[in-house]
């Protein structure tokens, strides 16, 4: 086990030397952040003496080398628009987007697994039938769309939930929540809906099309000839089968609920690393932007990694395989 979680570590070396390349050279031609940080009215006696404090007059694989150094040592630079420590911008901000992926992700799982698991036990019955035709305008509607459409219906026609923010929050030394306050719990049940409710229905025909492929082998039909009731078929033989393809699935949405958490942000105007990646944008303020890429980098690689090491407490074929 510890030789496959290093081996995992050092596959994942090469991966995020690649992603901060890409990141740091594809935010080369976003615009120039000497718009932002000298205004519009500035000399070119001016623009030059900016550009060699902030080491943009070097070549550019110098440059890349010297992001590097300092990624190293904790160190992602100074932010152009905000000019304070970028690790400090994404600590204040990471608490928000964790909360919001976190509570979209549980959510999530808490609907789409049962409603999966009826609709392939009961697949023709008239509530499996409403529950995937339902499930397909989730998946068809874009994020901004549902947000919008929430936001129309609960805050605006309805007026019984807020439109944006995250509501009062409790701090615990770095770290924020505003689970523990009531309009902390009432600011984060539209956005979290919206959210997760892709997910929810990609969990759900996920479930539902793996419970059909296993009820249908050898191993269910052989408890059934034993008397088995239909709970422990359906509940311990055939939902713990499912349980590795969704478990992959799962992993990998999480990531994707944070890294595209953008959208959802944006709409809500939720305070998280979203919302500051996409103000940064609008300034072509290059050290957030990299540093948030290579964040979202590192919370993949880490959730893989997590993935990877469900699979031996979901499987026994892969705990008794030896190596």
């Amino acid at each position: 086990m510890i030789a496959f979680i290093i081996a995992r570590l050092l596959q994942a070396i090469p991966v995020l030397l690649v992603v901060g390349f890409i990141s740091f050279a594809m935010f080369q031609f976003v615009g120039d952040p000497l718009v932002a940080l000298l205004g519009q009215n500035f000399t070119a006696e001016e623009a030059d003496a900016m550009r060699h404090n902030l080491g943009m007059d070097q070549p550019f694989l110098v440059q890349y080398v010297n992001f590097l150094g300092r990624v190293l040592h904790g160190d992602f630079g100074i932010s152009y628009r905000l000019a304070k420590p970028v690790g400090e911008l994404l600590a204040e901000r990471l608490p928000a987007t964790a909360e919001l992926a976190l509570c979209a992700a549980i959510l999530s799982l808490l609907v789409g697994v049962p409603l999966g698991v009826l609709t392939g036990i009961k697949r023709n019955a008239l509530i499996s039938r409403v529950m995937m035709m339902l499930s397909l305008v989730g998946v068809s509607l874009p994020t901004f769309l549902i947000g919008v459409l929430l936001i129309l219906l609960f805050a605006v026609q309805l007026g019984v939930l807020p439109s944006y923010g995250r509501g009062d929050v409790v701090h615990f030394a770095h770290w924020s929540t505003g689970l523990l306050t009531g309009t902390g719990r009432v600011a984060l049940i539209l956005p979290a809906v919206t959210l997760g409710l892709f997910q929810m229905t990609l969990i759900l025909r996920l479930v539902r099309s793996e419970m059909l492929e296993v009820m249908r082998s050898d191993h269910i039909k052989f408890a059934r000839a034993r008397g088995l009731t239909p709970r422990a078929i359906n509940f311990h033989h055939a939902l713990s089968n499912t349980l590795v393809p969704v478990i992959t699935i799962v992993g990998l949405q999480l990531g994707m609920l944070i890294a595209f958490s953008i959208v959802t942000e944006t709409v809500f105007q939720w305070p998280g690393m979203g919302l500051l990646l996409v103000q940064s944008i609008g300034v072509a303020d290059i050290p957030v932007m990299s540093a948030y890429l290579l964040l979202i980098a590192v919370v993949f690689v880490t959730i893989n990694l997590v993935v990877d090491l469900l699979y031996f407490a979901v499987d026994p074929r892969l705990r008794g395989g030896g190596k």
